[in-house]
């Protein structure tokens, strides 16, 4: 099976994957914000393996079947696993930090195994906010830290994942980035995570 990584396609969603666990690992470690810095590069990877992949001439039907489920895997460890830690992280493991956890796994999961089944609407909408947001969304909140009273920021957290989780399986309609959306993306990823990793790395 090592051999569908010569895939170009699915060797960046690997790379990504990877990155998810460094992420983790740092979480762990006690360090959210650097974490966090280093999994903006996993939705990076999403995007580019996506826009590959598309290019990609007489790419055999089974490396694309098997980057399809990788992908996918990559996206809810991304996309759920790692926020749902973080949460734990940040509200330092309280018992209603745990329910919050759960149901962001449960909608990452949901969300997923819809889009699998169904795809796309008619019109190239996502159904539900894709769980690519979940993790910029989460730079921008650390971001804002030092503007927020330490006191309140858990809260924050907690009621903007809750959000995220209610729009994750929402029947509401987003546009999948097209054209100059993957450029402004992939600065704000740039640009983010160099601003949260560079301190704690001085």
């Amino acid at each position: 099976m090592l051999r569908y990584l010569y895939d170009p396609a699915n060797a960046i969603t690997m790379l990504g994957l990877l990155c998810s666990a460094l992420g983790l690992q740092l979480a762990l470690s006690g360090l959210p914000e650097l974490g966090t810095a280093v999994v903006l590069w996993a939705v990076l990877a999403d995007d580019i393996d996506g826009l590959v992949a598309k290019r990609l001439r007489r790419r055999h039907p089974d490396a694309a079947a098997m980057g399809k489920s990788l992908d996918s895997f990559a996206d809810l460890v991304s996309g759920a696993v790692f926020p749902a830690v973080v949460v734990i992280q940040v509200n330092q493991a309280e018992p209603l930090a745990y329910a919050l956890a759960a149901a962001i796994l449960a909608a990452g999961a949901l969300r997923l195994s819809y889009f699998n089944t169904f795809g796309m609407s008619t019109g190239g909408r996502f159904t539900g906010v894709p769980l690519s947001y979940d993790v910029p969304f989460l730079a921008v909140l650390f971001l804002l830290r030092p503007l927020v009273p330490e006191s309140l920021f858990p809260l924050a957290v907690n009621l903007s994942f809750a959000t995220l989780v209610l729009l994750h399986v929402a029947p509401i309609r987003v546009p999948a980035k097209r054209g100059l959306m993957y450029l402004v993306n992939g600065l704000f990823i740039t640009a983010a995570s160099l601003t949260l990793a560079l301190p704690r790395l001085a």
